[in-house]
């Protein structure tokens, strides 16, 4: 179901025992757990997977009301201490995400989670100074069955 491709998302994460090593198990899935009063003391590193919306792709060959793929809209944002962490971090994603989608088999029960196809864009990295803190974002944007 595409609403909910942001959980094999988190889950590929969460398979990587580095990964998580790197960000102090500081993996979160739509929202970091930290009250709004003390985000700025947020602790990182940090990775936040979100779901950012879906798309419909038209009609069916039936012609029924919707069509038979979405296009879906993941986001991965990442805080880290410095460029390096940052890099390593991000580096670190891509590879455990790959990594999880060539190795899935039928009998994981988020096997039908797994995009089609993908393709990913990454904003530029941004600095900010009442953290302090180095941040960027990968936008995963999947073709998935509804």
């Amino acid at each position: 179901m595409s609403l909910i491709t942001d959980k094999v998302f988190y889950n590929a994460l969460l398979s990587n025992q580095t990964l998580a090593d790197m960000v102090e198990g500081r993996i979160e899935n739509t929202t970091i757990p930290v009250p709004d009063d003390e985000l700025a003391n947020t602790p990182i590193p940090y990775i936040i997977i979100i779901f950012n919306g879906m798309q419909n792709e038209g009609f069916c060959k039936d012609n029924s009301y919707e069509g038979c793929n979405d296009k879906v809209q993941v986001v991965i944002e990442v805080a880290a201490t410095d460029r390096q962490q940052l890099a390593d971090i991000m580096t670190a994603i891509r590879k455990t995400i790959i990594d999880y989608f060539e190795s899935a088999v039928e009998e994981q029960p988020d096997f039908s989670l797994i995009p089609q196809n993908y393709t990913i864009t990454a904003s530029p990295v941004q600095y900010d100074s009442l953290v302090p803190c180095f941040f960027q974002t990968l936008n995963y944007n999947c073709d998935t069955n509804p």
